[in-house]
């Protein structure tokens, strides 16, 4: 069995999924939920939250693994240096647990689980509930770290059967 922490970095709210994945490719929810930072007096202290935050998380389940959004350039630089931020100081939690943090783009994410790298926030929340038999609506950020999850256990599982390692799989030309 393995543990997977998927975070959906964000410096308002990050999202934070985990799923267990047996030998049998079996997804299991554990966790969700999204840490809402942006009532924090300044950005450094929404930054510790993330990383107090995620540390006590990591305490309480401790995941095998991490899976976290990649950072997209947005069309604001100064949101686009935010989100790299909070993207930091939520790695800087994994790793200083020693776990190994793996990272996907959106649409490698929303081809894993909605088998298109165009889906919407939408076909995300729905397509994790029902891989993951959750019932009612999932806040979006918690329902993209899961689908952060899912994706980095769907990935690892193909890696395993073709044999080639991670950084062959995204090779660019």
């Amino acid at each position: 069995m393995t543990r997977i922490l998927g975070i959906d970095p964000g410096s308002q709210r990050t999202g934070v999924g985990i799923i267990d994945v047996d030998v049998a490719g079996k997804l299991t929810h554990v966790f969700h939920g999204a840490l809402a930072v942006a009532g924090e007096a300044s950005f450094p202290l929404r930054l510790k939250r993330i990383f107090d935050e995620l540390n006590d998380i990591i305490a309480a389940h401790r995941p095998d693994e991490c899976g976290i959004e990649r950072v997209f350039m947005a069309r604001n630089a100064d949101s686009a240096l935010k989100l790299g931020q909070a993207r930091g100081a939520a790695i800087c939690a994994v790793v200083s647990r020693g776990i190994a943090v793996h990272e996907y783009a959106a649409t490698e994410v929303k081809q894993a689980v909605v088998g298109s790298g165009r889906g919407d926030k939408a076909q995300v929340q729905h397509m994790i509930g029902v891989l993951l038999g959750l019932k009612g609506p999932l806040q979006a950020d918690a329902a993209d770290a899961l689908a952060i999850a899912v994706a980095h256990a769907h990935t690892r599982a193909s890696l395993e059967r073709v044999g080639i390692p991670r950084t062959a799989w995204r090779r660019r030309r």
